[in-house]
């Protein structure tokens, strides 16, 4: 096996663990979301007490849920789309046109990076209510899914475009 196939392997291996990693810090934080729902709940009722801290932190949560699985989404390929258009091509168009595409998305992740690093930065000395944790560390899920977004199309545009230059189809559509 030709050395550029070695590393190109190897990238392809490291975005799956990547992702995998995802999936579990977003499922842990699903998991530390019900729990402190559940606080909330007997907090309320049973204890007639009301946790305040519960509404802030579950923002956070959700944050990162939502941006680290949209992370997700971008390796996977399993984001909604028109596909009608795409289909019709035929393969070596429909190849140019998702090489389009991982370039776009990839170059929107970088927008979304440095964006999200300047809310990041200027967050950094407001401190959420109840919690008494800079801003920040609710910005950072969108510095992380910027990063992760040109991460993960940035290799799959190498990848694809590798492929292209050498007249193959890049059929790497599996989820992992």
């Amino acid at each position: 096996m030709p050395q550029g196939d070695i590393i190109l392997a190897r990238l392809e291996l490291s975005l799956v663990w990547l992702k995998r990693l995802c999936v579990f810090v977003g499922s842990l934080a699903l998991v530390v979301l019900v729990a402190t729902f559940g606080w909330l709940v007997f907090g309320r009722y049973v204890l007639n007490e009301t946790p305040t801290w519960v509404e802030q932190l579950a923002l956070v949560l959700i944050c990162y849920i939502t941006f680290l699985g949209a992370a997700v989404g971008i390796h996977e390929q399993s984001h909604l789309g028109v596909t009608l258009v795409r289909d019709a091509l035929p393969p070596k168009a429909r190849q140019l046109l998702l090489l389009m595409t991982d370039l776009c998305l990839a170059v929107f992740g970088g927008v979304m990076l440095v964006a999200s690093l300047e809310l990041f930065q200027f967050g950094w000395s407001t401190l959420l209510p109840m919690l008494n944790i800079p801003e920040s560390i609710r910005t950072a899920s969108a510095v992380a899914c910027g990063g992760l977004m040109v991460i993960f199309a940035g290799a799959r545009f190498i990848l694809r475009g590798r492929s292209v230059l050498r007249g193959e189809i890049y059929e790497n559509e599996k989820v992992n």
